[in-house]
Order: C-alpha cells, then sequence, then structure tokens
C-alpha cells in the first residue's frame, strides 16, 4: 500500500520511526540553508576567479599595421581599377576584402615632397620639402644638394610614432628622404631597413659600382650588399622574413617599392605574360605583375601566420604615374606625375582591417595620404585627445569608415610647387598656373577637368583664391631647388596629357 508524501513523493509504508527520519532529512528547514550556504561559497569563488582573470589578461593587442607603397603606377592600371589589360589578382583581392578610395589623394604629384608627407602626416611643405630632391636636377644656387637633401630631423615620423607605442618597425625599399647618415631609417624611428637611400636604381643587382652611391642596396646601417634575383621580389621576402620574426608582437612595415618606376625592367618570365602588349606598356604590365605578386606574398604570409584578421593594410602610390617615362595610364584622369592636375595627384588607395573595417567597400569623400599617420596611430590605441593635440594635417580615418561620421574627413586639401598651386574644398577644385589664368573645376561632375567654370564663378574663384594664400602664409621657404627649365617641363608635360591643354 502506498500514500503520497508531503513532497509529493510515494514512499512505502514504514514504522513510524523510519518516517520520521527520512521526512527530518527531507525538510526544507535542514537541506535549503546547505545548498544556500554551497551556492554562496561557490558564487564567491567565481566572482574571485573572474576578477583575477579580467585583471591578469592582456589587454587586447593593437593591430599589425602593413603599409604596401608604390611607385609612380598609372591610376587606370590595376584590375581594381579597371584595367583589362594588366593582371593584379592579389591587390584586386585586398581591394574586395577592404575599402576603396574613388577619391583618395597624396599631398604632392612627386616622390620625395609626397613620401614627406606621408612619413609625417604634415604637409611638407610646412617644414620646407617643396621641390623633388634629385641630385643633379637642382639649381646652381639651391641651399642643398645631393645627400643633404632630406626629412629635416626635427620632424617626428610614422616609425618614431609607432615604434614609442611599442612597435616593432621596419623599412624595405626606397628611402628617398634624405642620403646623409642623419636621415638614414635607422635614426628615424625603424628599427630595421634594407634598401636603398636615393630614388630610384637598377631592379637587377649592379655587377659595377652605380654611378650614385644612394643606389647601392644596404642592409641595417652601412652594411652594403646587392641581392640576388629581381628586386620586386627580393623586397617581399625580406618582408616576410620580418614578419615572421616579429608575429608575437605589433609590428609595422613600410615597404616602399621602386616599382614601377623606371628604368623599364621587367624578368623574361613577367614579360611572357603579355604577349598582345608591345614596348613600354608590355614592359609596365610586367613589373606591375612582379608587383602584384609580392603584394600577393605579403598578404600570404599573414594569413599562414594567422595575423589577416588583425593587421591593418594600406596599398597605395606615392603620386600619379609619368605617362610619357613608363606608359602609365591614369585615365579618365588628365595630367601626370608633377602637375596639378587629378591624374598627378589622384592615386589607387585600399585599406583592410578584417577586424574592424567593412569589406567590399567604395569610399567616395577625399582623403589624402597624410590621414594615414593619425589613422595609424588610432588603430594603435592611442586617444582622440592625444592626436589632435599632434601638429599634424592628416586625420584619423577611422570613424568615417567604420560609419560613426558621415561628414567628409576635409573641408579643404591644398597642394604646392612654386607658383603652382591647387586648393579643392568640397566639389570645387581651382588650380593656380605660372603661364595662364587659374581655373575652377567641379570635380564631382568633371572628374577629368575639361569644363574651366572660373568665369561662371568669379567671387568662388576669389574665395579659393584667398584660402590658398592663407595656407601659403603658414609654410616655409623651400629647402632646395629644382633648375628653372624643369619648371617647363613639367608645364609641357601636363599640356600634353590633358585635352585642353595648350599644343
Amino acid at each position: 500500500m502506498f500514500r503520497v508524501g508531503e513532497f509529493g513523493y510515494r514512499f512505502p509504508e514504514t514504522s513510524s520511526d523510519t518516517f520520521r527520519r527520512w521526512t527530518e532529512r527531507t525538510s526544507p528547514a535542514n537541506w535549503i540553508p546547505s545548498i544556500v550556504k554551497t551556492l554562496r561559497a561557490t558564487l564567491t569563488a567565481l566572482f574571485i576567479v573572474t576578477a583575477v582573470s579580467i585583471i591578469a589578461a592582456p589587454a587586447k593587442r593593437p593591430p599589425n599595421i602593413v603599409l604596401l607603397f608604390a611607385d609612380d603606377a598609372g591610376y587606370a592600371d590595376f584590375g581594381f581599377q579597371g584595367s583589362r589589360e594588366f593582371r593584379t589578382p592579389h591587390l584586386d583581392r585586398l581591394a574586395a576584402e577592404g575599402i576603396r578610395f574613388s577619391q583618395g589623394y597624396v599631398s604632392a604629384s612627386v616622390c620625395g615632397p609626397s613620401r614627406a608627407g606621408l612619413m609625417t602626416g604634415r604637409y611638407q611643405q610646412r617644414f620646407g620639402y617643396h621641390e623633388n630632391n634629385v641630385p643633379g636636377y637642382m639649381s646652381e644656387v639651391s641651399a642643398a644638394d645631393g645627400p643633404e637633401m632630406g626629412l629635416p630631423v626635427e620632424e617626428k615620423t610614422m616609425g618614431d610614432y609607432l615604434k614609442a607605442r611599442g612597435y616593432r618597425t621596419a623599412v624595405f625599399g626606397k628611402w628617398h628622404l634624405g642620403g646623409a647618415d642623419r636621415f638614414h631609417p635607422l635614426r628615424r624611428g625603424f628599427d630595421e631597413f634594407y634598401g636603398f637611400r636615393g630614388g630610384d636604381r637598377d631592379y637587377f643587382p649592379f655587377r659595377n659600382e652605380p654611378s650614385d652611391a644612394m643606389r647601392k642596396m644596404e642592409r641595417g646601417f652601412g652594411q652594403f650588399e646587392e641581392h640576388e634575383g629581381y628586386l620586386t621580389d627580393v623586397l617581399a621576402e625580406e618582408a616576410c622574413g620580418f614578419i615572421e620574426r616579429h608575429a608575437d608582437r605589433p609590428f609595422f612595415v613600410y615597404l616602399a617599392f621602386n616599382a614601377v618606376h623606371t628604368p623599364m625592367q621587367a624578368t623574361p618570365e613577367d614579360l611572357e605574360q603579355f604577349p598582345e602588349l608591345t614596348g613600354k606598356r608590355r614592359e609596365l604590365a610586367a613589373m606591375t605583375l612582379a608587383l602584384d605578386r609580392a603584394c600577393g606574398r605579403v598578404l600570404d604570409t599573414l594569413e599562414r601566420l594567422g595575423l589577416e584578421e588583425n593587421t591593418l593594410v594600406v596599398f597605395t602610390n606615392d603620386n600619379g604615374g609619368p605617362s610619357d617615362k613608363n606608359a602609365s595610364d591614369n585615365s579618365p584622369l588628365s595630367g601626370t606625375k608633377s602637375n596639378h592636375l587629378e591624374g598627378g595627384i589622384r592615386v589607387p588607395y585600399l585599406v583592410r582591417w578584417p577586424a574592424q573595417l567593412p569589406a567590399g567597400v567604395v569610399y567616395d569623400k577625399p582623403v589624402i595620404t597624410l590621414d594615414l599617420l593619425p589613422t595609424f596611430l588610432a588603430a594603435a590605441g592611442a586617444g582622440a585627445d592625444e592626436i589632435e593635440a599632434l601638429p599634424l594635417d592628416g586625420v584619423n580615418l577611422l570613424p568615417y569608415l567604420q560609419g560613426k561620421r558621415d561628414d567628409a574627413p576635409h573641408d579643404i586639401l591644398f597642394w604646392k610647387k612654386g607658383v603652382r598651386a591647387a586648393v579643392r574644398s568640397g566639389q570645387w577644385k581651382l588650380i593656380r598656373f605660372p603661364d595662364r589664368p587659374a581655373m575652377l573645376f567641379d570635380i564631382e561632375q568633371d572628374p577629368s577637368e575639361l569644363h574651366d567654370l572660373a568665369g561662371a564663378h568669379p567671387d568662388l574663384v576669389k574665395e579659393l583664391f584667398y584660402k590658398l594664400y592663407q595656407w601659403e602664409m603658414q609654410l616655409e621657404r623651400p629647402r632646395w631647388m629644382l633648375k628653372t627649365q624643369f619648371e617647363k617641363y613639367d608645364i609641357d608635360r601636363m599640356d600634353a596629357y590633358w585635352p585642353i591643354g595648350r599644343k
């Protein structure tokens, strides 16, 4: 015979003593306090363990940063820019996995000044770096020449800033920010260097002493040794080795290719990939293929080491393509390297950071390579107030790219080389020339700069002209100057690649 107990359970009939002992053991008055005590002890222990874990856990590691920097590439000479002639599958992938800037600018239309702005985040004219530093081409009365033309030692570089935040830093390739020892990368915030101090060199190793010592390949400081193989591939190999050695800590790699700057030199194997092309265009396609392969090797190394997700990768170029020299294509933009038409200052520009930025996005507001330094600092953990206190002209792009801000990063941008200058404000761009009246273009509607609107908007011309003047009053005088004849060369080159230019 069974009956229902007080807790709803059935139990067999027993003697009264047995029943009493059983009910005493199962009474809530006896077992609930025990459970509460045990639960309290467990929760206390869990809280202590969690708190200790939080305190002991290392701070989130800042991203690695890799800056892939091309030289003299054409705006349209990449698959992600619409080329149907050139093959750039690795950079196309980078564009698909990151953000492509449709209006990405450099701060100068030639190598040296552009790199000075890139490295400092400042308009390079603020410290007198107006003109290209090309030994043998300078005025007889230039204040400096040869290896003495370099980035002033008072200026802080990307290497300085990131090294101070615990990054391991390295430069591979073209420096072009001064050949004298005081300008050397290892004295400008970089831990490692393999490259050349000057602005150009052969892609294959020198078998004889080069005419300019700044063309020699150098490892570290003063260890000059020529590479073996094709330089574009070698630089990628060196960068990958650095990444592998420092995979356990944040690193910054500035991989500054001399590709696709002259001389026009490609491997036979790469040339064979473009039988349909001829002349310099074929050579350029082969050199660009090698550039893409080198970038791909770096990207593959990041992926293999599990670093891809938290590495901020940038690919861009130092200035517009010099179409007359290397057959580069800047279409649909007019102009070339060394002038202020869009073809001289608007460049291919990609950013990827899978952990923080969206993929497959085209960002259509103007940005400039001056923005990279503050963006890198923000990614590395610098606060907004800290960045704001620095003497920078660039801005941190992360809030714009992450959708936290929808306004334009810049209200106004400037370019200047001697009398020639340009200013962009919103959709409008004013260009000042030495040999003709200033012209005004609506860049949003007319990126090829074919329709001068200065006559229709005289008040706007005056306004932008004055803003340009106000900016110029903040600048230092040039530290060195090219021969006057090169001004004519630059103007003639501009006109040759501008449908409305003077023929």
